[in-house]
């Protein structure tokens, strides 16, 4: 399956622009979404192993998830169990509606499997999003895996109106999603990053829970909300965050969002590319994420689940993230170069890989290389 698409539908898809080629195949999902025969047919060829992790208070079928910015306004919701996810997060999603930055937007590097995207938060809007879900209820086509939802700032709203416009995304979405994750780390949304600072999360993560109690009831337990952490803030900062978060009683981490730092090269080729705005995922942030991910896990002594993602290609970078601390991970640029059987190869590869090192479990290979104690690393500017 791989083989196939790297050798025959991704020249043909390579050869066009990259929004346009990520606009057909969300409508391509989403139609396999609404269509059972459909939908039965991709799981038959693509549907991974089980292997079951509970984190954030949640059942996953498997680790493996989509990353958000594939699934902004939830249009193909069933589709990603048929690809073998263990759950999706949709968005980001804002509490208004807007179109993002102006096109181009997407930008791949091929020869070094990653991609630029400064898209801005483009989606229909909270209150649309909640829509199309209740619709998907609806139809009886929910799925059976964890639909996480990235909350991301409304570009109109001024930063110091930023909790309430977060809480209005909250409180419209909340019977929806399994969990939320508060994108405060976008490179692509003008200050938004300024939103890390402590004072201001600590703001938006107490007007989130507020919403999140006032939303339970005995029969619907609050949600986890996750914090997504950028890979280029120093360790001083990423503690801070951290912190807070264990103050707080975040359910977890996400570690990490998009770089704003490019790798050294001397081809004029890839010069060009990268002098590109916008945030870089793929196989050049995957060091980067999985030095966040080891330093967080230890440095919280493993009492915060993480959620990793960056540059997962291959059986070996999801061993190391997991190893490193992350409990759950996402693709997304992966799935563009690998295409949809990178899911199965990924969580056979981890089952493989347990019984190799004798874990029974995969809880119990979590950081498993990451005991020793919390590296003195350098702040994030000097380590790339």
């Amino acid at each position: 399956m791989n083989w196939f698409y790297r050798h025959l539908v991704r020249p043909v898809l390579f050869a066009q622009d990259p929004e346009d080629i990520h606009r057909f195949t969300v409508e391509m999902l989403s139609w396999t979404g609404r269509n059972g025969l459909a939908s039965d047919a991709a799981a038959s060829f693509l549907q991974a192993p089980e292997l079951p992790v509970e984190a954030f208070g949640l059942r996953f079928p498997n680790p493996i998830g989509l990353a958000a910015g594939m699934d902004k306004d939830g249009e193909a919701v069933p589709a990603w169990e048929a690809l073998g996810f263990g759950h999706c997060e949709l968005g980001a999603v804002t509490w208004q509606p807007q179109p993002g930055n102006p096109a181009p937007r997407l930008f791949r590097i091929v020869p070094e499997g990653g991609i630029i995207n400064r898209m801005g938060f483009n989606n229909a809007g909270a209150a649309a999003l909640a829509e199309r879900l209740a619709r998907w209820r609806e139809l009886g086509r929910w799925p059976r895996h964890p639909v996480g939802i990235n909350l991301g700032k409304s570009k109109v709203t001024p930063l110091d109106q930023a909790a309430a416009d977060y809480a209005n995304s909250l409180r419209v979405l909340w019977p929806h999603g399994d969990f939320f994750v508060v994108n405060v780390s976008s490179p692509n949304t003008p200050d938004l990053r300024k939103l890390q600072d402590k004072a201001a999360l600590e703001e938006i993560l107490c007007a989130l829970q507020e919403v999140n109690r006032a939303q339970a009831t005995p029969g619907a337990p609050a949600k986890p909300i996750l914090v997504k952490v950028a890979p280029d803030l120093s360790w001083p900062m990423l503690d801070e965050i951290l912190e807070l978060a264990l103050a707080r009683k975040v359910a977890g981490l996400v570690a990490t969002n998009t770089t704003v730092v490019r790798p050294h090269t001397s081809d004029p080729e890839l010069q060009k590319v990268y002098a590109e705005v916008g945030g870089l995922s793929g196989a050049p942030l995957r060091q980067r994420s999985t030095e966040v991910i080891r330093h967080l896990y230890r440095q919280g002594r493993g009492q915060m689940p993480i959620m990793g993602v960056g540059g997962i290609f291959t059986v070996a970078d999801a061993w190391e993230k997991i190893t490193a601390g992350a409990c759950v991970l996402q693709i997304y640029t992966s799935l563009v170069y690998e295409g949809p059987g990178v899911l199965r190869q990924l969580v056979e590869g981890l089952l493989a890989l347990l019984g190799r090192h004798g874990f029974r479990t995969l809880r119990e290979a979590v950081g498993s290389a990451s005991a020793e104690p919390a590296a003195k690393t350098p702040a994030a500017a000097q380590v790339h």
